[in-house]
């Protein structure tokens, strides 16, 4: 039986865009409730909502032979996903393009298997040139400073349109991903999708966590998205890479259809 290696990490702050100014310091609020992590400089691990220390097991990332059925399946299944739902990519497609100006594709990039950076594909569901946007909208609003600094991400974003913010809730905008796991930068099933800024508060379990390709969905994608905090997320990317199965994989794309349908809870926005 493979035996589990306890990791701890270490948790530290989102680097904001340049130009905007750094979040004040709030002496009165030692960590984050929310998200059950201190983002200031934690010496050794992460802490949970209840103060307690969370250790992360990192299994083995398992045998060659579960690796190549892993592929195999992420290959036939996307490529039936890209021939069946033509259509709807045609229809999402036309209506991100009358909607509003500027592309409809958006490639973000993503680090993948190996730390290699490659460009993740969605549907466009936020205005134009949103990037340079961001800078200006966080210095005129320093609660949404904050919590772009502690998520990396916003709850409201004013930048999305009104069908990127459907898009979104329906994860309907990640369907162009399927091309990249045909191209073979994202698996159907695995870890976060990671931005390169966030590979720093993986601490030592990023090296576990980039021994797979990322997916599509996975067990976060599946158990509240946002609304899950950020230290968990790490657990569940970790734990995913030593403990993967095609048969958990296709229980995890069963839960995801599931968890699309239930658009008012399934944390994603």
């Amino acid at each position: 039986m493979r035996q589990p290696t306890t990791v701890s990490l270490t948790v530290t702050p989102w680097p904001l865009p340049p130009g905007a100014p750094a979040p004040p310091a709030d002496p009165a609020s030692p960590g984050d409730a929310a998200g059950g992590a201190d983002l200031g400089d934690l010496a050794v691990a992460v802490i949970d909502a209840a103060g307690d220390t969370l250790e992360v097991r990192v299994l083995p990332p398992g045998s060659r032979r579960r690796a190549v059925a892993k592929r195999l399946f992420d290959v036939v299944f996307a490529a039936l996903v890209l021939v069946l739902l033509l259509p709807l990519f045609a229809v999402l497609a036309a209506g991100v393009k009358l909607s509003s100006p500027g592309p409809v594709l958006y490639g973000h990039r993503r680090v993948g298997r190996g730390g290699r950076t490659f460009r993740c594909w969605k549907f466009r569901t936020m205005v134009d040139d949103a990037d340079r946007a961001l800078a200006t909208l966080l210095a005129s609003r320093p609660d949404l400073h904050e919590e772009f600094a502690r998520t990396h991400k916003l709850r409201d974003d004013p930048r999305v349109t009104p069908l990127g913010r459907w898009l979104r809730r329906t994860s309907l905008d990640e369907l162009p991903q399927f091309w990249n796991v045909l191209r073979g930068d994202m698996s159907v099933v695995g870890p976060r999708p990671l931005v390169e800024l966030e590979t720093a508060r993986y601490g030592r379990a990023i090296g576990p966590v980039l021994q797979l390709r990322p997916g599509i969905t996975g067990v976060w994608q599946t158990s509240g998205r946002n609304d899950v905090p950020y230290v968990l997320r790490v657990q569940m990317d970790t734990t995913y890479v030593g403990t993967y199965s095609l048969r958990g994989d296709l229980r995890i794309v069963l839960r995801t259809v599931g968890v699309v349908l239930r658009t008012r809870r399934n944390g994603a926005y």
